[in-house]
């Protein structure tokens, strides 16, 4: 089965971007909306949308990067790929530590060190920019669900990843028409927006990731007392970031496990 993939602009006089595909049929599709680690729509992101699209879903990949105007040359993917390589050479505690990062830096060259302070400023800048890229997905939820012609009048669900994994738990409150939710190593969305979720919810956490992992039982209990649905799985030895098969963190088993997991709840959440 071929593929087709695309970027499309979409929004009010196509102010967003996004990754799509999709299988090469003739017939209406359910959607998933795929949601983007700090890192943006890169090849790994662009890889988990075709992984969907062949599973037949149309699968859409909303570019954050884009959600507050044209995308800065500091988020360019070039740009944002030496920024992981860079990282790759520090320890992870370090990375979200300017002074530790700048002890790094100090050692590039002047024209080098500025471009990476640039993008790794905005990489971790992310966490401040929540409601625009949230009003994103909600609109990129509506897309899909109404005006993309593979997808319309069919039924959205979400996957999110990192930053995308707490976005995909705030869609979730945020769009009462989303089947379907599931977070790949994602913060919990905030705890006002609780009793508002209306969606199945799935969670995959690494062992070795107490930051948000710590997180998940006092998160599940709350989902409970509310009747929420939430299942979800803590892997051994797993860290953050297990399912990135680019990155240095990748764990294959629970990587395994996790995409088979995920393909079983869509499957039942869009059937």
């Amino acid at each position: 089965m071929s593929i087709i993939t695309e970027w499309i602009s979409y929004g009010t006089e196509g102010r967003w971007q996004g990754y799509a595909a999709r299988p090469d049929v003739e017939q209406p599709l359910p959607a998933v909306l795929v949601i983007q680690e700090i890192w943006g729509v890169d090849e790994h992101i662009q890889d988990v949308t075709r992984r969907l699209a062949q599973a037949g879903y149309a699968a859409f990949a909303p570019d954050l990067f884009t959600a507050e105007g044209p995308k800065p040359q500091a988020l360019a993917p070039e740009r944002v790929e030496r920024a992981k390589q860079f990282l790759n050479t520090i320890p992870p505690g370090a990375w979200r530590s300017p002074e530790e990062r700048q002890t790094a830096l100090s050692k590039l060259p002047e024209a080098e060190q500025a471009e990476l302070t640039a993008s790794l400023e905005l990489i971790f800048s992310a966490g401040t920019r929540i409601p625009a890229f949230t009003e994103q997905i909600m609109a990129t939820a509506a897309f899909l669900r109404e005006s993309y012609a593979p997808t319309a009048g069919q039924g959205v669900a979400s996957v999110g990843f990192c930053l995308g994994g707490l976005l995909s738990g705030t869609l979730a409150a945020k769009d009462p028409g989303l089947r379907g939710a599931v977070i790949f190593y994602g913060s919990p969305p905030p705890k006002e927006l609780i009793p508002d979720i209306g969606a199945p919810l799935l969670g995959f956490y690494g062992e070795l990731d107490p930051r948000i992992t710590d997180e998940i039982p006092s998160f599940a209990q709350e989902l409970e007392k509310e009747g929420k649905r939430f299942e979800y799985q803590i892997y051994p030895k797993a860290p953050h970031a297990f399912f990135n098969d680019t990155r240095p963190t990748y764990h294959v088993d629970s990587a395994r496990d996790a995409f088979a997991r995920t393909l079983a709840f869509l499957g039942r959440v869009l059937a």
